[in-house]
């Protein structure tokens, strides 16, 4: 496999202590805004200090605001790479919620610090005993996490180009899109954000410069049954001309890049 193929979310994961319980904002309804601000305890996190450099450019209290997490709720990280959205997760989520940490066997056979990164994110949120709490481990093929109860939310970031790597075996984009649609209850949400290719790039983008064509995975996930509910522009920079790999060092850290939320229906 190409050297590049999964670096797309590798960050140095921190061990510690958890920051202390869930954020103090109650679960929404429907008609109730989602803040930045209600998330601040999950950004602080001490086991997030590590993490913390990298706020500034991905925004995590935004980024949790637009996802809706709830207190309680049942969240997957698919494809969690160094862990930063997992460390946000179990925060945000309370001590009555859970997390899912997904990391794919084949990123690990890949380079073995992935195993090492999932090891180092879920044991800050672990017993005396070294046993999960809150925060699950899952390994398992890209396409098959196994998760253990239906979700509420399932996160992706950065990885969804992934699917459509010819590395891997041919429909594994749409045994992907298949899977996070079956994973979530009537009503859930899938979040994803990704790099954005030039108009028209399919799944050359992905491969030449791990970037997602934005109609390709529109029609992909909208094909499977999902309502894209709303589409920020938390992650945009109009300067990206979209024609770099993503790792290139012109904008490695600025690049153009969709979130959306899509939403299965009841």
């Amino acid at each position: 496999m190409r050297n590049a193929i999964f670096a797309g979310a590798l960050l140095v994961a921190l061990g510690g202590c958890s920051g202390g319980e869930a954020d103090t904002a109650e679960p929404q309804d429907e008609a109730t805004s989602y803040t930045a601000r209600q998330y601040m305890q999950s950004v602080n996190d001490i086991a997030r200090l590590d993490d913390q450099q990298y706020d500034e450019a991905r925004k995590p209290g935004e980024l949790l605001a637009f996802a809706q997490i709830d207190k309680g709720e049942v969240v997957g990280d698919y494809v969690m790479g160094g862990g930063y959205i997992t460390r946000l997760l179990a925060t945000a989520v309370g001590a009555n919620g859970k997390v899912y940490a997904f990391q794919p066997e084949e990123f690990i056979a890949f380079n073995a610090d992935y195993a090492d990164q999932q090891d180092a994110a879920v044991a800050p949120y672990s017993d005396d005993n070294g046993n999960p709490v809150r925060v699950f481990p899952l390994r398992g093929p890209l396409v098959e996490p196994g998760w253990p109860e239906p979700l509420d939310t399932i996160i992706t970031v950065m990885n969804f180009h992934d699917l459509y790597l010819t590395d891997f075996p041919e429909g594994t984009a749409s045994e992907g899109v298949q899977m996070l649609y079956d994973a979530l209850k009537p009503g859930g949400t899938l979040v994803v954000v990704d790099h954005l290719a030039q108009e028209g790039g399919g799944a050359m983008a992905a491969n030449e410069e791990h970037r997602m064509d934005r109609q390709l995975a529109l029609d992909a996930l909208t094909g499977a049954g999902f309502t894209l509910e709303e589409e920020s522009d938390l992650y945009s920079n109009p300067d990206d001309p979209r024609t770099a790999n993503v790792f290139d060092d012109s904008i490695r850290g600025q690049t153009d890049q969709f979130a959306w939320r899509l939403r299965k229906p009841e």
